[in-house]
């Protein structure tokens, strides 16, 4: 037998590469995304999984607005005149955010809503119907959706209650000529404005009350309405977190003026009905008008956190951090009824305007609010992600129940008119120096104006749109917004930019019809 000897080859191979090596192959760091010459919108950008080693209810969404001014939810209500008045300052608040007030209105006007906003301490704000005891009703539509009318001395909510009329008092009443006097229920039983929610449904609990007004301390004006219906409805909707209270106790409530010397004694006005925080409303907020602006409020009101903007850049941004803005409003021309890139050829996609500006801010202690283009709960996990403290939004609360306006019916649908501060339509009340154009002879519209499905309260969709956050924040291994932000300074998160064919594939597609309910 012939024995032949084996030779062992070894053949080398590449050792593979470490785990920590082999990420950095996929997807891009912040840094390196946006720093290629492209300009994102948030559809554009998606996040890499991260690790998960926490529940959802782990997940602390609480952030800042500006340097000195807390919020344990990160959404604030646009200052667009569709959007927040009274009712939605009031239900940010009560949800943990903040409204901030438009100024298209007469001063009177804006500081009466700051004051009824600043009076509650109800998650909701009730339309109250008034008259004088010397008035008539003529007819059961007088009441609207209201359970009476209250008799007050000078038929307004300015001047002490002397009493009520109900429905069924009206109704029971045979001579529909009468003076109210004649049949109204004299010193209906109130509670201060102060009183919580707890305390209030208590209260007509024990009493056994179909409804009780609220009158604030201070002036004896009536404030609000709360029902045993109301409280039911409440209860009905997701626990409230922390509400936004500032020192005072009394809901955080922000407003917004102009670049014009007309906006300092409005915005006087607007100190003594306590506003917590100032949004210098301008398009394009790198100019010598805002950075005047910017001055005279930090050495008149050194108290009141300012908000500069708008920006989309680091140089803009720069530009007004100098001047010592608590915080930074992010966007231009992204937003769904704003037409300034189309017209004036000017922005920046938001998901880059984003990154780049709260890379400079974060370096100064500013925190940014993500301004326009949020239009479900994946575009806020993207802002958030990307740098900012807070979301801006405009059309996602417009159509809610504290949205300003009535509801109309369109092909069938509720709607409510939201329209763009930079539509000609807003413009006529005074809006067109948000663009610089309240001295031009010619206006041209950067906005149009469109209307948004009903979409109930805020106080319901809100809390089921926090929780969509929280899982995202979830899936990218991100326990809080300031996790979140390490992540992306850090490079640990990972981004890469989606095709056409991506975007269509990320969302519902491939069916015959299909209904979409988020909650």
């Amino acid at each position: 037998m012939v024995v032949i000897p084996l030779t062992l080859v070894l053949i080398d191979k590449p050792n593979p590469k470490p785990l920590a090596a082999a990420m950095n192959d996929e997807g891009f760091p912040g840094e390196r995304l946006f720093n290629q010459g492209y300009s994102y919108t948030y559809n554009d950008v998606i996040f890499h999984p991260g690790y998960i080693d926490f529940p959802t209810d782990g997940i602390n969404l609480s952030t800042k607005l500006s340097r000195n001014i807390p919020l344990s939810i990160p959404c604030v209500a646009s200052p667009m005149d569709t959007v927040t008045e009274t009712s939605m300052a009031v239900g940010m608040a009560a949800l943990g955010g903040i409204g901030i007030v438009h100024y298209n209105n007469t001063v009177s006007q804006q500081a009466s809503i700051i004051h009824n906003a600043k009076s509650h301490r109800i998650p909701f704000n009730a339309d109250l119907l008034f008259a004088s005891s010397n008035d008539t009703i003529h007819s059961i539509d007088e009441f609207a959706n209201s359970p009476c009318i209250f008799v007050t001395e000078s038929g307004n909510n300015d001047s002490k209650i002397l009493g009520f009329v109900t429905k069924s008092n009206w109704e029971k009443w045979s001579n529909k000529e009468a003076r109210i006097s004649d049949y109204m229920n004299n010193s209906p039983i109130t509670l201060p404005s102060s009183d919580n929610f707890e305390d209030v449904a208590g209260f007509i609990a024990s009493k056994n009350l179909d409804f009780v007004p609220l009158v604030n301390e201070k002036d004896g004006q009536m404030v609000n309405l709360v029902t045993a219906a109301d409280l039911e409805r409440i209860k009905s909707l997701p626990k409230l977190g922390l509400p936004s209270l500032g020192k005072d106790g009394k809901f955080l409530v922000g407003a917004a003026v102009g670049t014009r010397e007309s906006d300092k004694k409005r915005l006087e006005h607007l100190v003594k009905e306590g506003i917590n925080a100032l949004v210098i409303d301008s398009s394009q907020g790198n100019s010598l008008y805002q950075i005047d602006m910017i001055k005279y409020v930090k050495n008149t009101y050194p108290h009141l956190d300012v908000i500069g903007g708008n920006v989309v850049t680091m140089y803009q941004a720069e530009n007004l951090i100098k001047q010592g803005v608590d915080g930074l409003r992010v966007g231009m021309g992204s937003g769904s009824i704003c037409t300034t890139q189309e017209v004036c050829a000017v922005g920046r996609g938001q998901a880059t305007a984003v990154y780049k500006v709260s890379s400079i801010a974060e370096q100064h202690g500013v925190p940014v609010i993500a301004d326009g283009g949020i239009s479900n709960s994946g575009h806020i996990v993207k802002a958030l992600s990307l740098g900012a403290s807070t979301v801006m939004m405009g059309s996602f609360l417009a159509g809610s129940n504290e949205a300003p306006g009535t509801y109309v019916y369109q092909n069938g649908v509720r709607m409510k008119k939201y329209r763009g501060m930079g539509s000609l339509e807003a413009m006529t009340k005074g809006s067109d120096a948000r663009y610089l154009g309240d001295t031009a002879k010619l206006k041209i519209a950067q906005g149009v104006v469109g209307s948004v499905a009903d979409k109930g309260s805020v106080l319901k969709f809100v809390p089921y749109t926090m929780q969509a956050v929280k899982q995202g924040f979830q899936d990218l291994g991100a326990s809080s917004v300031q996790s979140a932000h390490h992540l992306l300074r850090s490079g640990e998160l990972r981004l890469e930019v989606r095709t056409g064919a991506a975007q269509v594939e990320g969302g519902v597609h491939g069916l015959v019809g299909y209904e979409k309910k988020y909650f």
